[in-house]
């Protein structure tokens, strides 16, 4: 017996596998998502909506349209200590257009103002939101504990409308309606339901979960979507998506005339999260609305109809 050692070099590339150290592990085949962000390093969140709409009119006519809206943010980390992340939100870009009837509208942020004056003002104020940073302060596992930094963006805001919206009260409408729907509660359940996917208790492999939230103001129309854990390997894992709003039908009777809405949504699509950040790579969600509304008084019957296909993309 010689008593050597021999050692054999394993070439770097076959252990691609999960470094023990990945945001999303198992244990005991039960999978939690965390994040592993490192300092100093930028994580893209863009969020792009796509959609198209046809509506068809009583006498079999129908005209349709395309919509889309992207928002450029990147996400900086600071710092990470005592299990918390300080990470500056960029404000990059925003982009939203329209096309119906071989016209096309954009509005840019990279691009020019446009020259009609309603577009003008969303131009002003999306211009007046980008380039500008937020603070948030979020734990490893995904919970955020503050988004700060809105003030100065709302004195932006208000400069970039004086020249545009003389009257004072109008203008005071206008600001308390932008705050309304830019503001820490907005943000963080909406960055909150972007990126923290897995629940806390963790899931297991084919296992699924349901979140359910309004889809009406009055509460009485509910979204669910649900999830399922489909695989997890080779660095990346897959959630599937599915769900909706079920089929719901309303009528009302007056004067001999009965008025019917039906409307369902359905959704399906899939989420994929880098394993070892707790990032998400990408997600594309394919959302399906019917709607239908129609006047009767026994005899005839006239109907509307809109159909609404939206794609809503993460990191496209």
């Amino acid at each position: 017996k010689t008593g050597k050692t021999v050692t054999v070099e394993v070439p770097k590339d076959s252990i691609k596998e999960v470094q023990p150290t990945a945001a999303i592990k198992d244990s005991l085949g039960v999978f939690h998502q965390s994040f592993k962000l490192e300092k100093g390093k930028s994580y893209p969140l863009i969020t792009l909506q796509k959609d198209h709409k046809t509506i068809t009119a009583p006498t079999g006519e129908s005209q349709s349209g395309t919509s889309e809206s992207r928002d450029d943010m990147s996400f900086m980390v600071n710092d990470f200590k005592d299990g918390i992340y300080d990470i500056n939100i960029d404000l990059i870009s925003k982009k939203t257009s329209q096309s119906a009837n071989g016209k096309s509208i954009v509005v840019d942020t990279k691009a020019a103002a446009p020259k009609e004056d309603e577009l003008k003002m969303i131009w002003t104020v999306n211009k007046a939101l980008v380039g500008n940073k937020l603070q948030m302060k979020m734990k490893e596992n995904g919970d955020i504990i503050s988004i700060t930094g809105f003030d100065p963006i709302y004195k932006k805001i208000e400069t970039a409308v004086n020249g545009l919206i003389k009257d004072a009260a109008a203008k005071k409408a206008f600001l308390g309606n932008f705050k309304q729907g830019f503001d820490e509660k907005i943000i963080k359940d909406q960055f909150s339901k972007n990126m923290k996917i897995i629940p806390s208790k963790g899931v297991k492999i084919g296992e699924k979960w349901t979140e359910t939230e309004n889809a009406s103001a009055d509460g009485k129309v509910k979204l669910t979507t649900t999830y399922q854990l489909k695989s997890v390997g080779n660095g990346l894992v897959e959630i599937g998506i599915s769900g909706g709003i079920p089929k719901k039908s309303e009528k009302q009777t007056q004067g001999g005339m009965t008025h019917t809405m039906t409307s369902d949504l359905s959704q399906n699509g899939k989420i994929v999260i880098d394993q070892n950040t707790g990032w998400v790579k990408n997600q594309n969600i394919q959302v399906k609305t019917n709607q239908s509304e129609s006047l009767s008084d026994g005899k005839q019957t006239q109907t509307m109809k809109s159909v609404s296909n939206s794609n809503v993309i993460i990191n496209p």
